[in-house]
This record gives structure tokens, sequence and C-alpha cells, in this order.
């Protein structure tokens, strides 16, 4: 993946207690649609159709503090088309637990990506640093 992206909001959401980062569903939304920081829920995204991709949900491996800093340790995600999938550039980070879908971040990958059928495409996560840190 590309350099991850943060929404503004999202700064706010975890003071004002929006996201359990611990224990809600976080997803993958794709879009060819470039987001802007300043979006804050998933209705501002432009999304692809899923009708022929497998789930985009994210397993968290892990959110945790360790001497005052937290990380946020999520596992490679690998989603396999069952017909035409995109395109699609933009891999959006959403809370679809909490009410709204609030926005977490976004990579670009450069230029679009279109699947066929039984194609995979993993959205792959720093497993040392996390998606996030916080100190």
């Amino acid at each position: 993946m590309s350099s991850f992206n943060k929404f503004n909001t999202f700064v706010a959401d975890i003071s004002n207690k929006v996201h359990n980062l611990g224990s809600d569903q976080l997803t993958i939304a794709l879009t060819d649609s470039a987001p802007v920081a300043t979006n804050t829920v998933i209705a501002n995204i432009s999304q692809i159709s899923y009708t022929n991709l497998g789930s985009r949900n994210i397993t968290t491996s892990s959110s945790s503090q360790s001497s005052g800093t937290y990380k946020l340790i999520l596992t490679n995600l690998t989603m396999t088309a069952t017909g035409v999938v995109g395109p699609f550039r933009y891999a959006v980070i959403y809370n679809s637990t909490a009410s709204g879908g609030p926005l977490i971040g976004w990579y670009d990958y450069g230029s679009e990506i279109t699947m066929a059928n039984t194609d995979t495409f993993t959205a792959s996560f720093d497993a040392t640093n996390g998606l996030i840190q916080i100190t």
C-alpha cells in the first residue's frame, strides 16, 4: 500500500469516543474518486459496486499501548473477485460499527485497478508500526 492518509475528523472522533478501535469492525471501501481530508462519513465516498467481491471486513490483530504509545495493528486483507470489480484507485478505511460509518483514513494506489474473475487484491498493513500510532 501507499502511505496512509488520515481524515481530519478522525482525530476528534477518537477524542469524542466515536471509535472503539479494539472492538469495532473496520471495513474497506473502494472508490475511483479521490477522497479529501475533510470527508467525515462513508456517505461522503462514492463507492464502486461490490457485487463481485468477497468480504471487505478487516481483522484487528492488536489494539494496545506500551510505554505510552498506542498502536492499532491490522491483519492483511485479501479480497477475491467473482467477476469484474472496479476500476478503483483508493482504499478507504472506515468504522462500520459506529453510527454513520465514520472515516479513518485512505490509501492511494497511484493508478486504477480493475479485477477480473478470481483475481485477488490484498490490502497490506504494517504489522510492526500499525495503521496508526498515538503517543
